[in-house]
């Protein structure tokens, strides 16, 4: 990490002419459990890795936005009055279109100064480690602080959503800008998607001697394109179809009814919404009476819903979660939105070798390409670095 900064600010230096006036990071993010339940006002457990995304950042006394990054050879430049969703495009559109949603949400953009931003990051982009909220968090962040908006960071997720959502025409949830933000050391971000009340609550993982392992397919995904808007749709459909405003309020118990009323393919979408909820409840409780040694199951169970229900997993997915359940993880489940990207395992730190080395040889006998593999820490949130 600290290479990272320093080869940002003088990246910056390089290419703006001028020092910055600042860094600031924020992390990408892994979720534990609660998949596709954010956006259906539900409840998800996802925790900030130790890999994040900086941007430096410079004040202009102008009012033109330029955006340069590590992974784009090009600097764009607009001015801060003709920012807005159709002007904005591209690899671009995240860090810009932040600034327009600080907009939405109450902040005067013509009141404010232009600036200059150089983005870099170490979150493997397409991983399905949430590389987008790690820009729009360092970025909402630098530009709160040097702004002087004073916004706090859970508004300052939903600005990152905003972004998401209008700007770049990705429908996510809240739960990546919320677990970038708000973070905490061993710690996941227990966050209830309908009130934005969230709650951290410790994993234990360093006491328990486990290490979360990414199993990194290099199968790339986009929530812009067309699987996750689909499987959204399909959420609306079956609780407009079910009466309620959202599949939050539907139960276990109303699952019967559900299948009455719903085709079979609404129906296995609902119901992995609606166990998966439960799911999440019942790690929270597991954690907090039992510790992290104990929620291997579930994580398990989580794999098959998505597998079975939401359809979301690929082979790739699928031989990585079995090949590590098979070498010692005490549970394993794909981790993001689905049709690629990485699964997560809950492993001991004495088998971590031993999964990798299973890993390497399953990919390699069914003709995969290599995953990436590595640990991540649940680490802290999204800060000013200097």
């Amino acid at each position: 990490m600290t290479d990272l900064r320093q080869d940002t600010l003088a990246a910056f230096a390089e290419i703006f002419g001028r020092d910055a006036d600042g860094l600031w990071s924020a992390p990408g993010r892994v979720n534990l459990i609660g998949e596709h339940t954010d956006y259906n006002e539900g409840f998800v457990l996802p925790f900030a890795i130790n890999r994040r995304t900086v941007a430096a950042l410079g004040l202009r006394d102008d009012r033109i936005a330029r955006v340069g990054s590590s992974f784009a050879d090009e600097v764009v430049e607009i001015d801060l009055d003709r920012i807005g969703p159709d002007t904005l495009g591209g690899w671009s559109g995240y860090p810009l279109g932040v600034a327009w949603a600080l907009g939405q949400f109450g902040a005067d953009l013509s009141a404010v100064p232009g600036f200059d931003i150089l983005i870099d990051s170490n979150v493997p982009v397409g991983a399905g480690l949430s590389s987008s909220a790690a820009i729009e968090g360092a970025v909402a962040l630098a530009l709160n602080d040097v702004w002087q908006l004073g916004f706090d960071r859970r508004t300052l997720a939903a600005v990152g959503q905003r972004s998401e959502n209008v700007v770049v025409g990705a429908p996510t949830g809240i739960m990546d800008q919320s677990a970038s933000l708000l973070g905490q050391h061993d710690s996941a971000v227990f966050l209830d998607c309908r009130s934005l009340e969230a709650e951290i609550i410790p994993l234990g993982l360093e006491e328990a001697g486990l290490e979360i392992v990414i199993i990194d397919t290099g199968v790339e995904h986009a929530h812009a394109t067309g699987g996750y808007a689909e499987r959204r749709a399909s959420c609306e459909a079956g609780a407009r179809a079910l009466g309620v405003e959202s599949l939050r309020d539907v139960s276990v118990a109303d699952l019967d009814r559900a299948r009455e009323v719903l085709d079979d393919v609404t129906f296995r979408r609902v119901r992995h919404v609606v166990t998966e909820n439960q799911r999440v409840l019942d790690t929270v409780r597991t954690l907090r009476e039992s510790g992290p040694t104990a929620i291997g199951e579930l994580l398990d169970a989580s794999h098959r819903s998505m597998r079975d229900d939401f359809e979301i997993s690929v082979p790739e997915l699928d031989l990585a979660v079995e090949t590590a359940q098979a070498n010692g993880a005490i549970g394993a489940r794909m981790t993001g939105g689905g049709f690629g990207g990485s699964a997560i395992a809950l492993v001991p730190t004495d088998a971590v070798s031993r999964v990798f080395v299973a890993l390497d040889g399953a990919f390699a006998e069914h003709g995969f390409g290599q995953p990436e593999l590595f640990t991540v820490t649940p680490s802290e949130g999204a800060k000013r670095e200097n």
